[in-house]
């Protein structure tokens, strides 16, 4: 195939590029979304756990509240170096070893007894998981170009609201039928069960996933001359990008970026890991009906997230798809604590902000590798994810205090909603010209 033919981006046909990017979507993106899915279930799962293992072991709303966010402070330490490890050996070789081990420590936390040994298994989960997104997104950079990732990364993390849908109601479901089988109580059973899809396809990795199109024995020459290419042209489009791991590291930019993605996580980890308390608290008692309406605002969360990658792609747009969403959400977050009592309001406005944040995080995600190659992409998803996941151990511990001290989350939720607004102004800050491809 002549290469002036292969750069022309907007060429596709049913016989050109964009049959040869649906046949690696098809190859590569869902399984990896499912690969997400295991690790965000294996992340939030100690959501539903809370509902009995709080009872069971005696743990303070506080205590409980440290346990979730310390998963993050292992998340963040080993986040920059598990990166920089898959850029060195391999996306096959690390993300399998990723999802084995944080399948395992995920499985440990049924034997847990006391609020040490909580904190000690929380923070080395988070420690073993470190890497996996961010380790993601880089190795789409290596198969798509810039103009083509929004809507593959909403394809991809998909997996994040999924894990709600599906895990909601399987989750209480466990809790509800398992509790006593065998001497153990349900939340037990929901660590063993759920870990073990993390551990079968951490295995499965080996066979699944190509290190890069070169290695793809499903292509030929000509789909790998027509890749190159493809994203040759778009590291030209891209000429100012930066490379090296100095550049990714001290990049003004990817601390801006790791800012909203923390506006955006104090948001979605309060949703994540307290929705089926909010829920409960709105007049709800049996577990798998709490796991039901757990999945509404995770729905939600999936079309936003397709609709607006999806967009974001056509329009070659991205900035106005973040801050839009920002608002909308924030106001949803805020309004629901006037109607705490409501379970029609609660699930209703926490649906309209799943789908506002998480919506806009593909079109987020898609930034970094704007003006980061190489090294420096390796480096500045990580860092960004690094700063941004310590927003996992403030909105635990913030909503685990504030409900302790005050009865309710609603301070909580509210400061979560002026953060949404005012990195608006961070993302009004990247320059138009160079995140809009």
């Amino acid at each position: 195939m002549p290469i002036a033919n292969a750069t022309t981006v907007h060429a596709d046909t049913d016989h050109g590029p964009q049959a040869l990017y649906r046949r690696i979507t098809w190859r590569l993106i869902p399984f990896l979304c499912f690969c997400y899915l295991a690790a965000y279930l294996d992340r939030i799962n100690v959501g539903f756990a809370k509902l009995q293992m709080l009872e069971d072991l005696q743990f303070s709303t506080a205590a409980y509240g440290l346990g979730a966010g310390l998963f993050f402070v292992g998340y963040i330490i080993f986040e920059v170096p598990s990166n920089l490890i898959l850029q060195r050996v391999g996306a096959k070789l690390w993300i399998a070893r990723i999802m084995i081990t944080w399948g395992l420590l995920s499985a440990c936390t049924m034997f847990v007894t006391s609020t040490t040994q909580f904190y000690v298994l929380r923070f080395l989960l988070g420690a073993a998981e470190a890497g996996f997104l961010p380790g993601v997104l880089f190795y789409l950079t290596m198969w798509y170009p810039t103009y083509r990732r929004g809507r593959i990364i909403a394809l991809f993390m998909i997996g994040l609201p999924l894990s709600s849908v599906i895990g909601g109601p399987i989750s209480g479901w466990i809790m509800g039928n398992f509790d006593q089988v065998q001497g153990l109580h349900g939340w037990q059973w929901l660590f063993l069960l759920e870990a073990i899809p993390s551990v079968l396809l951490g295995i499965l990795t080996f066979w699944a996933l190509p290190n890069n199109f070169q290695q793809a024995k499903w292509l030929s020459a000509e789909d790998k001359a027509q890749l190159a290419a493809d994203l040759a042209a778009d590291d030209a489009e891209g000429k100012g990008s930066k490379h090296s791991f100095r550049d990714g590291f001290f990049n003004l930019k990817v601390w801006m970026l790791g800012g909203i993605d923390f506006s955006i996580l104090l948001s979605a980890y309060a949703m994540g890991f307290w929705m089926p308390t909010f829920i409960r608290d709105a007049g709800v008692s049996d577990t798998f009906h709490i796991g039901l309406l757990t999945a509404i605002p995770s729905l939600a969360a999936l079309v936003g997230m397709l609709m607006i990658g999806a967009s974001s792609d056509r329009h070659r747009e991205r900035r106005w798809h973040i801050i839009v969403p920002f608002i909308i959400g924030a106001i949803a977050m805020a309004s629901s604590t006037l109607f705490s009592d409501n379970l029609v309001m609660t699930v209703f406005l926490f649906a309209v902000a799943s789908a506002a944040i998480i919506g806009a995080v593909p079109v987020f995600f898609s930034l970094p590798a704007t003006f980061l190659k190489g090294t420096a992409a390796a480096t500045g998803f990580a860092l960004a994810c690094s700063l941004a996941n310590i927003a996992g151990l403030v909105s635990n511990s913030l909503m685990g205090v504030v409900t302790d001290l005050t009865g309710n989350s609603h301070a909580a939720l509210w400061a979560f909603a002026v953060c949404l607004l005012l990195s608006c102004f961070l993302v009004i800050a990247l320059p138009a010209k160079l995140v809009n491809r």
